[in-house]
């Protein structure tokens, strides 16, 4: 099941963000999900699919008051001993069915999550269901017309357990199922093999076009 291929993930995952792509991807992820989601000092906010926490630092560090969910109890752990904060708290849950009242959340984030999720309309609805009237929900997935998908759709053709899990949306799948009020944009727009050093300029450039192809798609909405 998909939950224990992520149990076996735990230390690959942080591994990867370690390396020199991985950290630049790390940054310009970052980067595009604090601009959209705005953290501010004492908000309560719902990251939903946290995994090890890398990114729920990033929202940590803003001053907010952070609850991670993920399917994973070995990653969970790890975002427990990554954080050490008592800011936040974390609990294994589904992001289709969350354990929540509704209007819990100043704001909600997910990242890299609804991708193994079938019925993503469903948690985009749960998503919403437990933000406050006025609240912000940031949602990114992997871009389907971005090579990196097109190469993960590869791999899992040749059998790779957790990429055969993936559901690859485009920015015109996702906006089919957030509200009509919704924000999209992409970013990393460089490939896995491009030079480190030739990253940061590929990356302004896909930026500056407003290129729909990068490979993280992020889109935001303010619950009416």
């Amino acid at each position: 099941m998909t939950t224990a291929l992520f149990d076996t993930w735990t230390d690959t995952y942080d591994r990867w963000f370690e390396t020199p792509t991985g950290r630049l991807v790390r940054k310009y992820e970052s980067t595009l999900l604090l601009e959209f989601l705005k953290p501010r000092p004492g908000e309560r906010i719902l990251d939903v699919g946290c995994g090890t926490g890398i990114f729920t630092q990033e929202v940590l560090d803003c001053g907010a008051i952070v609850t991670g969910i993920d399917l994973s109890v070995p990653m969970l752990k790890k975002a427990f001993i990554r954080m050490g904060n008592a800011s936040f708290t974390g609990l294994c849950a589904d992001m289709s069915a969350l354990p929540f009242p509704s209007n819990s959340f100043d704001k909600v984030f997910s990242m890299t999550a609804i991708e193994f999720v079938a019925d993503a309309r469903r948690a985009i609805a749960e998503l919403d269901r437990v933000t406050r009237k006025g609240g912000r929900i940031v949602v990114t997935t992997l871009n389907s017309l971005s090579p990196w998908a097109q190469q993960r759709q590869q791999k899992a053709r040749n059998g790779h357990a957790l990429f055969q899990k993936i559901h690859f949306r485009s920015p015109g799948d996702m906006c089919s199922i957030v509200p009509e009020r919704s924000v999209i944009k992409t970013a990393i727009h460089f490939q896995n093999n491009d030079s480190v050093a030739c990253i940061p300029e590929i990356e302004r450039s896909g930026s500056k076009k407003g290129l729909n192809t990068g490979a993280f798609l992020a889109v935001q909405w303010d619950k009416a």
